[in-house]
């Protein structure tokens, strides 16, 4: 699962530090931005790998960066491309990972799409409604097939548990465009609150022929366990809790947090199989 977090800074010589959108605060602040790699599975959920984004005012201050114990090699990337650094080192190192998920960030970038299908490797990603798709032979947003779907034709389906239980939501698969690849399929997996029906969120999917609504429903509902994941690591073995100027000291100081919250997760996972 990829996703972004915050890291909350004041002043501006901590490494990658700026006024930048941050889901931590909520708003555009000043901070770091981390883009994580999470693993999730039927017995928890763990931080893989991690990255500073490093923006682009950043990247091009040579100075700034030697002072903040950048590497001199290190040069700007998206957090897309960060994302599938991540992602190729999983693969290389042969993490058991059926699906990739993630966040709109992900989700909107195209060349990370196409570079998963080539793989191929499945994916159930967000994505905004500004984004453009191929609907047979023509390019459509996304905000203009939601508008166009029918009444009808939904099927309610949990996404999980959640903290108050059985995340329920009603479900519409729409296909797209075919990928070259003839055992694969793409499609927007829609989901409509149960309460308001006029609020719609959606999932890019690229997915084996067979694969069912359940199953796509099922892994959508992954990345909020990981979401949670990225909070409960904050709070249990401060992940956040750095304060550190350097980009080595982030690294170190996040990836021993990643190791700690891994071996509590081994640890729980243990005590539920002797429960049961």
């Amino acid at each position: 699962m990829l996703d972004e977090t915050g890291f909350l800074q004041k002043g501006r010589h901590s490494a990658g530090v700026a006024r930048q959108d941050s889901g931590t605060a909520g708003t555009v602040d000043n901070g770091q931005i981390g883009v994580l790699l999470g693993y999730a599975s039927v017995r928890g959920h763990v931080l893989l790998d991690r990255e500073l984004y490093l923006p682009q005012e950043w990247a091009d201050d040579r100075e700034r960066c030697q002072q903040a114990g950048i590497p001199a090699a290190r040069r700007f990337a998206t957090k897309p491309q960060l994302a599938q650094q991540m992602l190729a080192g999983a693969c290389s190192a042969g993490v058991p990972a059926t699906w990739v998920t993630g966040d709109r960030v992900s989700g909107n970038d195209r060349r990370l799409r196409l570079w998963l299908e080539a793989q191929p490797r499945a994916y159930v990603l967000a994505v905004s409604g500004q984004e453009s798709v191929w609907l047979g032979w023509r390019q459509r947003q996304v905000n203009t097939i939601l508008a166009a779907l029918p009444a009808a034709d939904w099927t309610r389906l949990s996404a999980g548990d959640g903290t108050k239980g059985p995340r329920w939501y009603a479900w519409h698969w729409r296909p797209l465009a075919e990928p070259r690849e003839p055992d694969w399929r793409r499609g927007l997996l829609v989901r409509r609150s149960v309460s308001d029906p006029a609020d719609l969120t959606a999932d890019l999917v690229f997915a084996p022929q067979r694969t069912t609504l359940e199953e796509l429903v099922r892994v959508a509902g992954t990345r909020w366990p990981i979401e949670s994941g990225f909070e409960a690591a904050k709070g249990e073995v401060g992940v956040d809790h750095d304060e550190v100027r350097s980009g080595t000291g982030w690294s170190r100081q996040i990836t021993l947090a990643m190791w700690a919250y891994a071996l509590l997760t081994v640890l729980r996972a243990g005590a539920l199989a002797v429960e049961a």
